[in-house]
């Protein structure tokens, strides 16, 4: 296992609660040294996510994207979890902090560098698939031979097709450029059940119905400190509830990981992009800060900003 140290968390941290766009020229440069030590370590892995839209919508880096995507499957092109240590252990040889966290859904290396952050993202196969954040199922023949494309002044592999890939994770209208706030679309559009298996989900059943103290819970409150009854909560991929009288909204999480939340209710709408859930505890939501688009890119979503109870 790799050590943590305090200084490599705290910028880890950073790049998730308080974002900015990427400088496309530091990035560049960094992407190119991921490529070049990966490439050097014989590692098979393709652009992904927003990098991989902007590599093929736009040819260059998203402006409002605030982090670089890479991805590889465990099991496929040689790769497997006691290479991904080793790899994270050669990028911190080069200066980079990788912090792993490993779910059943994939194991997730953010590697930090000159403040920027680039995930990789090593997809376990579940049921013949992948899972992509925040629950998007993807078919493993788009990952078998990825397609060459040209990005950045070097060449780069993408999913094959890559507009499959692109369709399944942004929707029908990846080709169209929507701005900050894309995250309430991706989310809206997982299925209910998208982050559960067939024995999850018979778990979620009896957890909501004969065993509710076997749930989680998240208590909301509203601007002025109230509990708010009747806020919707969904959860991307294991399910949707609402507040009870208490404020408190239940549900069922499978395992620890990194989950997508939105809470609505009237007047209010905020999109908890990236929360680390565990079985079986309560957490806290508050509304964040009101922030206009015009005043940061970020307006209406955040991260890690559940509390514990």
């Amino acid at each position: 296992m790799l050590e943590s140290n305090e200084a490599g968390e705290a910028a880890y941290d950073k790049t998730i609660v308080s974002p900015t766009p990427l400088d496309p020229v530091i990035a560049a440069e960094t992407l190119k040294e991921v490529k070049r030590i990966f490439d050097d370590q014989g590692i098979v892995f393709w652009l992904g996510s927003g990098t991989c839209l902007g590599s093929i919508r736009e040819n260059r880096f998203i402006p409002w994207d605030d982090e670089m995507d890479t991805a590889s499957v465990i099991g496929m092109h040689d790769l497997d979890e006691k290479t991904v240590y080793r790899i994270a252990n050669v990028f911190k040889e080069h200066g980079f902090y990788p912090r792993i966290r490993n779910t059943t859904r994939y194991m997730h290396v953010g590697l930090i560098k000159n403040g920027i952050r680039t995930d990789w993202t090593c997809h376990h196969i579940i049921d013949g698939g992948a899972v992509e954040f925040p629950g998007v199922k993807l078919p493993l023949h788009i990952f078998t031979q990825p397609m060459e494309v040209e990005f950045i002044g070097q060449t780069f592999l993408v999913p094959n097709p890559p507009e499959e890939y692109l369709r399944l994770k942004y929707g029908p209208e990846w080709q169209i450029p929507k701005g900050p706030g894309f995250e309430f679309d991706v989310v809206m559009q997982i299925g209910l059940s998208d982050n559960l298996s067939r024995w999850g989900k018979f778990q979620r059943a009896l957890s909501m119905g004969m065993f509710p103290r076997a749930t989680s819970g998240v208590k909301i409150f509203d601007r002025d400190g109230h509990l708010v009854s009747g806020a919707e909560v969904t959860v991307a991929g294991l399910g949707r509830s609402k507040t009870d009288k208490y404020g408190i909204a239940r549900f069922y999480v499978p395992n620890e990981a990194t989950y997508a939340m939105v809470v609505r209710y009237e007047g209010h709408l905020e999109v908890l992009y990236e929360e680390w859930l565990t079985p079986n505890t309560n957490y806290i939501y508050r509304p964040g800060p009101i922030v206009s688009p015009e005043q940061h890119y970020k307006a209406g979503v955040r991260a890690m900003a559940l509390s514990k109870e």
